[in-house]
């Protein structure tokens, strides 16, 4: 029989706090040890870029920059980059011919140029392959990132607009006419057209209203259903306790702290390379829910080291305004609503968390068949994560 050795309750708080500290650190020595590693982030390119141009010689052109190897290997976009293009490379040369004619005629079926509302053909190019933008890129590639779509606007059309399938998601839209009516910038939620684009005159800047919902939009987008790492980390904070206080408590410390590097990372007073930022942002969601194994109530530090790792989330979260851009004009606005959204975000998965679990959260098995192994799957994942993000080139 082994003997059990008491423990006071200050014991028993400094041994919960040593084993998730010490799980942090030795993640991030593990980490800051591996050099020339290119980080797996969080936050890829969750946007199809495009770029569509009406020239003066009647011709327009449109870039759209997307994963090309996943598309045409009908892999999922978050495939690893090595693998799609191994698996590319590994084609008999007639098989490779097939998939890429396949990628053409998928460009062709759902993506759609209109203008005066009808749809106008267009011929598709992949000018990244075989270049150094392709294969020499920090992600190697075998058909690069680009599609090229031309074609001719018809005679005497007046307006143009854009579609894309919801296999691209969400679409950051640039339309370009010069001499004409400049550029025009817009996002359109998956499988949406833009609205009708009248070319032959100078159009106004979107309104207000129109600015304040679009990144509203975004910011929501961006937990849900996007931000699956965000996701996570806010479901850790929602399991450590059956009462609402230290759930405030700590829901108040994180979007104060993003909201706070959000703001200076996007107007440019603060930044952190992804690299170093997205495995933080793993170990993140692997300390709460570690903690949420180890203790059943709010430690003093929780709040702080909470507030901590908001300051990273921030960061993340100006990544992706980053990628969008702000409105000229409207920055503070765009800004304002991007991070109300992102709160709206974190409330709906609090709603839902609470409307999945409330029923249960007061009762005495609550902690050891539902918040403890929910807190160690998700603990699981953020290792997994994090060494993904710190050793994947």
């Amino acid at each position: 029989m082994i003997g059990s050795v008491g423990c006071g309750p200050s014991d028993r708080r400094s041994r919960a706090l040593r084993f998730p500290l010490a799980f942090a650190a030795a993640a991030l020595l593990a980490i800051s040890a591996a050099p020339g590693v290119a980080p797996a982030l969080a936050h890829p390119l969750t946007f199809t870029e495009v770029n569509l141009t009406l020239r003066g010689d009647g011709a327009f052109e449109a870039d759209l920059i997307y994963d090309l190897d996943a598309l045409a290997l009908g892999a999922p976009v978050d495939t690893e980059d090595a693998e799609l293009a191994a698996a590319l490379e590994r084609l008999p040369p007639e098989e490779f011919e097939s998939r890429v004619a396949g990628l053409r005629r998928l460009f062709e079926r759902r993506v759609r140029v209109r203008f005066d509302g009808e749809p106008t053909p267009f011929a598709v190019s992949f000018p990244d392959y075989g270049t150094p933008r392709a294969t020499d890129a920090e992600i190697p590639t075998v058909l690069g990132l680009t599609a090229h779509l031309t074609g001719r606007i018809p005679e005497g059309a007046s307006t143009v607009g854009f579609f894309a399938s919801r296999a691209f998601g969400p679409v950051h839209l640039t339309v370009v006419a010069p001499g004409r009516a400049g550029e025009v910038r817009s996002v359109l939620e998956p499988g949406a057209r833009s609205e009708p684009l009248d070319f032959t005159r100078v159009t106004a800047p979107p309104g207000r209203l129109v600015v304040a919902a679009r990144y509203l939009w975004l910011g929501f987008f961006h937990i849900v259903p996007e931000g699956l790492d965000h996701i996570l980390f806010v479901l850790g904070l929602f399991l450590l306790s059956a009462h609402l206080r230290p759930l405030v408590w700590q829901v108040s410390a994180f979007t104060a702290a993003h909201a706070a590097t959000l703001t200076l990372a996007t107007l440019g007073v603060l930044s952190l390379e992804p690299r170093v930022v997205e495995p933080l942002i793993a170990l993140s969601v692997a300390y709460v829910a570690i903690e949420n194994v180890v203790t059943n109530r709010l430690t003093p530090w929780r709040p702080v080291v909470v507030f901590g790792f908001g300051l990273l989330h921030g960061l993340g979260f100006a990544g992706v305004l980053g990628e969008l851009g702000l409105p000229e004009g409207e920055r503070l606005l765009a800004l304002v609503t991007f991070n109300a959204g992102i709160e709206v975000g974190q409330l709906a998965v609090i709603a839902a968390a609470a409307g999945s679990l409330g029923w249960f959260r007061s009762r005495p098995w609550y902690r050891r068949r539902l918040a403890v192994p929910a807190s160690a799957v998700i603990a699981l994942v953020g290792v997994t994560w994090a060494i993904e993000r710190a050793f994947t080139a």
